[in-house]
């Protein structure tokens, strides 16, 4: 599929609408190894497509405000959330995150993989992102850190930072957070033929400090 004269917003959709499910449906590993000793609140799930991420955390006694410029994957992840009765916990919201943004301070912020094939302002959004984190609160980011060991350069120009580059790109005040994770590590994900290969990302969590 080319991106040529889509807007983000129809090249996701059509993505999405390409077949039933396009991810796993499984929450993201980083997500289930870290959260657990947060006290539940108040969650922001950016890039939320189909919802597996936001219904984990409403089964776990989050209030999720969960994110996506697919109308499609939206659509999609309300239902997955009312089949595991967690309607009521998740507000959908469709953001253009480069153009509009939620509103609200939240105690958990997570965006897992907020890539995207087009132009957008990753490192914007996310300084964004760390805004709306609530004193005590938590952000958490995981990204790509090379591409899938099946492609070579499979989109030339796009650079994947290390966790490092994704820290200083926040800007964040001295002082006022504490730096919880910040590295590489290595999952397994099957190829396109099914079989196992081994995938670097990268995770950073920093705590805002009560003031």
């Amino acid at each position: 599929m080319t991106t040529d004269n889509l807007s983000g917003e129809d090249f996701w959709n059509a993505r999405y609408a390409e077949n039933d499910r396009i991810w796993s449906g499984n929450p993201n590993l980083i997500l289930v190894r870290e959260v657990p000793g947060l006290e539940p609140g108040t969650a922001l799930d950016l890039g939320c497509g189909e919802g597996a991420d936001a219904i984990w955390l409403a089964g776990r006694g989050w209030r999720v405000t969960a994110v996506d410029i697919s109308q499609v994957a939206l659509d999609r992840a309300a239902r997955q959330a009312a089949a595991a009765g967690v309607a009521d916990r998740v507000d959908w919201q469709r953001h253009d995150l480069g153009v509009s943004f939620p509103t609200g301070v939240f105690d958990l912020v997570s965006a897992h993989f907020l890539h995207s094939y087009e132009d957008m302002p990753r490192e914007r959004i996310l300084r964004t992102a760390a805004s709306a984190v609530a004193p005590g609160g938590t952000l958490l980011i995981v990204g790509h850190a090379a591409p899938p060991p099946w492609e070579s350069d499979p989109h030339p120009g796009v650079h994947l930072p290390t966790p490092q580059e994704v820290l200083r790109s926040l800007e964040l005040p001295d002082g006022q957070w504490e730096v919880q994770l910040c590295e590489e590590y290595e999952r397994t994900q099957n190829d396109p033929q099914g079989r196992p290969a081994t995938r670097t990302d990268n995770v950073l969590k920093v705590r805002r400090l009560r003031g």
